[in-house]
């Protein structure tokens, strides 16, 4: 006699989206394309000096949310924004 009953799925839950960051530059005008990326953010164009400092600003964030022991999925928006802003080089 076979069952009727379904058995549940093995299937995996898909796993919740990763936060990233994503930085712009737009004040390329030697023709280069840039483009760096790492495990959690891309940054593309600008200027030589532009994306190498969105560059800067995007590995010192991570290191301030590594000291602060928060991953970038768990950091509030305003957070997020201190911690860039002060990550920025002047």
């Amino acid at each position: 006699m076979s069952s009727s009953k379904k058995k549940p799925s093995a299937r995996k839950k898909p796993d919740a989206p990763r936060a990233s960051l994503l930085g712009v530059g737009l004040d390329n005008t030697d023709g280069h394309k840039r483009v760096t990326r790492g495990e959690r953010f891309v940054i593309a164009g600008g200027s030589a000096e532009t994306h190498e400092r969105m560059t800067e600003t995007v590995v010192k964030t991570f290191e301030e949310l590594k000291q602060r022991r928060k991953d970038l999925n768990e950091v509030e928006p305003t957070e997020l924004a201190e911690i860039i802003g002060k990550s920025t080089p002047r």
